[in-house]
């Protein structure tokens, strides 16, 4: 599952970052504040996908294992 959720985390990490940076950006601050903000808000948006990245690869390792089966492993 590990690595499924690295896969699914690489995309989404990259998404979440940029819609914390797109409201940013869009919140009216002095230039300044936005520079320091930047990428702590890209990185709290990659700090968020992880839990997001685990759920969808639980979700997905769900719906494609076969029936009979035992629980996935990594």
């Amino acid at each position: 599952m590990l690595k499924v959720a690295v896969l699914i985390w690489s995309v989404l990490a990259v998404a979440f970052a940029g819609i914390l940076v797109m409201v940013v950006l869009n919140v009216p601050t002095p230039a300044q504040e936005d520079m320091r903000a930047i990428p702590i808000a890209a990185a709290i948006g990659a700090v968020l996908a992880i839990p997001a990245s685990i759920f969808v690869a639980k979700r997905i390792l769900a719906l494609t294992a076969k029936p009979g089966n035992g629980p996935q492993g990594s």
